[in-house]
């Protein structure tokens, strides 16, 4: 990759050597490169991964699915469940407070043979997920955890359970020792580590000293999360963290080649350079086909209209070719937007760290009334749907 679209922080980053890194081991799967697609709710459907994985090799995780809906039999549910026909290994994110529900759910999907892997959400640090228990609440409780990752491992059979979680609720209570302690006695395969608390959301750097305290105190394979924008962010987290492997989030919206570039650096070879506008353009269309074909073309392209904004973000006249992109409708009406931009246009190095998705700023961390007041409690806090669930 040309200097000019590597930050100052990766300008001088080594190589990879041979045998510096490893496969990350999660159960029987050997993930080579030891690269992690973050589940995100609406995002990492089927179509999605499918683009990312034409780029690259690594675990690509499904958005998050609610358990008590999925043992319901909701067809909604069920198909943000399902996977492509060429998927391989399948990975479901699944989310859940109550341990009954979260061991049925596990009973189901490991029965039908539908998942090679589960990963549990205990991260998400929504308002309305935590003021109801879920998400980044749970591991305040350390009983309630427990039971919830027991009743996954303990339905799982060879099908390896991993949790991911943050720091914690903010600084005065974090939560992510006792969160990785549980996993590793409880029989999880490995534990996935945003480097931020959530009251931090994602505002400012994550703090990527939390990964290597935990991947000291643990035999088991510790990923961390956490401000991947170029792939050789992945090489300096590694490093620096004693980490068994990189998961990525934000840093994939509208740059799916970030893959191909992660493959290429455990390879101990340099990125290509980014592709021009007609490139991603062409990215794009790829992109919404698939989408269409999964969801219908209506449904999909509402849905797409987002991912144009994060595809174009940073290019020259990115503004207005936004507004035309938000009001699309048809794949046709894709094409026709697609085929009015510059292709030549060269990706803007500036836009190489800005970040897609999620925007700075913090909070104050919503719990239940009086969910503080006994943190032995175990009994399980009302369910929050999939819908309400957007990213960890």
């Amino acid at each position: 990759m040309d200097a000019i679209y590597l930050s100052e922080l990766n300008r001088n980053v080594a190589p990879a050597t041979p045998g510096e890194f490893k496969p990350v081991a999660i159960g029987p799967l050997k993930v080579w490169p030891p690269v992690v697609l973050a589940p995100m709710a609406g995002v990492t459907n089927y179509p999605f991964r499918r683009i990312c994985r034409d780029f690259g090799a690594g675990l690509y995780v499904s958005e998050m699915i609610t358990a008590r809906p999925l043992v319901e039999g909701r067809q909604k549910t069920l198909k943000l469940a399902d996977f492509g026909p060429e998927e391989s290994p399948r990975s479901l994110q699944l989310y859940g407070t109550d341990p009954h529900y979260v061991g049925e759910a596990v009973k189901l999907l490991v029965n039908e043979g539908r998942v090679d892997h589960i990963d549990m959400n205990f991260g998400c640090p929504v308002r309305k997920v935590t003021r109801k228990g879920g998400g980044a609440a749970v591991p305040v409780k350390p009983r309630l955890l427990q039971a919830i990752v027991k009743a996954a491992v303990s339905n799982a059979g060879p099908v390896p359970v991993t949790i991911k979680f943050r720091m914690g609720i903010d600084d005065t209570l974090r939560t992510d020792a006792d969160a990785g302690k549980i996993a590793q006695e409880e029989g999880c395969a490995a534990v996935g580590l945003h480097a931020r608390t959530a009251s931090q959301l994602y505002d400012g750097h994550a703090r990527w000293e939390a990964i290597a305290e935990l991947k000291n105190a643990l035999h088991i394979p510790v990923l961390g999360n956490g401000d991947i924008w170029e792939a050789q962010d992945a090489l300096r987290m590694m490093r620096a963290t004693g980490c068994d492997g990189v998961i990525v989030g934000r840093g994939c919206l509208g740059r799916p080649w970030l893959f191909r570039d992660l493959a290429a650096v455990f390879d101990g070879a340099e990125p290509q350079d980014p592709p021009n506008l007609g490139e991603v353009g062409g990215v794009m269309l790829r992109h919404a086909r698939w989408l269409s074909e999964w969801f219908g073309e209506g449904p999909a392209m509402r849905a797409f209209r987002r991912h144009t904004t994060w595809y174009t973000k940073g290019f020259r006249g990115s503004a207005a070719m936004r507004q035309a992109f938000m009001k699309v409708n048809s794949l046709h009406q894709l094409q026709e937007l697609v085929s009015q931009l510059d292709g030549t246009m060269p990706f803007p190095p500036e836009a190489m760290r800005v970040p897609r998705g999620k925007g700075a700023g913090t909070q104050s961390v919503s719990l239940p009334e009086g969910y503080l007041d006994d943190l032995e409690d175990f009994s399980p806090p009302d369910e929050c749907s999939a819908a309400e669930l957007s990213g960890g």
